[in-house]
């Protein structure tokens, strides 16, 4: 039955992205031990690349994970363990405790995490456009035709499996930035406004950097990642450069959205 539950709780934890990366914390090589006693308290241990990550981002993504393994119906308690970071012992304490940032931090706590994650949320947002965007143009279809989609039309394109989960995935944010009922047009800027054609080109350059300012942040978490804990960088058999990405030369597992 522990292993069972272990497993369910790795399950629970592929569902939680890096705010930033908008990658599961699994894939990431984030998550380092799962363990699930008898009376059904969940341990579990997590690291970051670098010991100085930035005391909000390394919260948020602590917090999003001890969340969603609550969710699991069976879950007695939970202890989560940050290792070897500047705050590993407070926000390990927060998650035990159920704190939340300002009471965990005190007066150290700087910003506000619902303007953060909105940030990262955009991010995502935008990253998953341009998937969907390069994906169907690349199929041959038509810029006007796709703009002048709406939410329910993108949803009922008839492809194939691959092409459906890119188009599912982009349609779990495209809420983020305005609203997305069936009848709102299926492309927005990250203000919420419809893309238009006479606007595409410049649409399209915004939204390819951020993913080349995101893709190149993920390579260099990996690395710091195996740098310090001495292992193989996560699924990234060939070390990209920035110039790789700026000329849009990166590896398949790299570029994936």
């Amino acid at each position: 039955m522990p292993c069972d539950r272990a497993s369910e709780v790795l399950a629970r934890l592929a569902s939680v992205t890096d705010p930033e990366l908008d990658e599961p914390v699994t894939e990431l090589g984030f998550v380092t031990d799962v363990s699930v006693d008898a009376n059904g308290h969940v341990r579990m241990g997590f690291r970051l690349p670098t010991y100085w990550c930035a005391a909000n981002f390394s919260y948020l993504m602590a917090d999003d994970m001890r969340t969603a393994v609550l969710e699991l119906p069976w879950v007695t308690g939970l202890t989560l363990v940050l290792d070897e970071h500047m705050y590993a012992d407070t926000i390990n304490r927060a998650m035990t405790e159920g704190l939340s940032f300002q009471e965990a931090f005190g007066s150290e706590a700087d910003g506000d995490l619902n303007a953060l994650r909105r940030v990262f949320d955009l991010k995502a947002f935008q990253r998953r456009q341009l998937a969907v965007l390069e994906y169907l143009q690349a199929a041959a279809y038509d810029t006007n035709a796709l703009l002048a989609l709406s939410v329910s039309g993108l949803r009922a394109l008839a492809l194939e499996p691959e092409a459906a989960n890119i188009i599912h995935r982009y349609l779990e944010r495209r809420h983020v930035p305005g609203p997305a009922g069936d009848h709102e047009p299926a492309f927005v800027d990250e203000a919420g406004r419809a893309v238009t054609p006479d606007g595409y080109l410049a649409h399209r350059r915004a939204l390819r950097r951020v993913m080349v300012n995101v893709e190149f942040n993920g390579a260099l978490c990996r690395g710091l990642l195996a740098a310090r804990y001495s292992e193989a960088a996560t699924e990234m058999p060939v070390e990209p450069t920035l110039l790789d990405f700026v000329r849009g030369r990166v590896p398949e597992r790299a570029s994936r959205v």
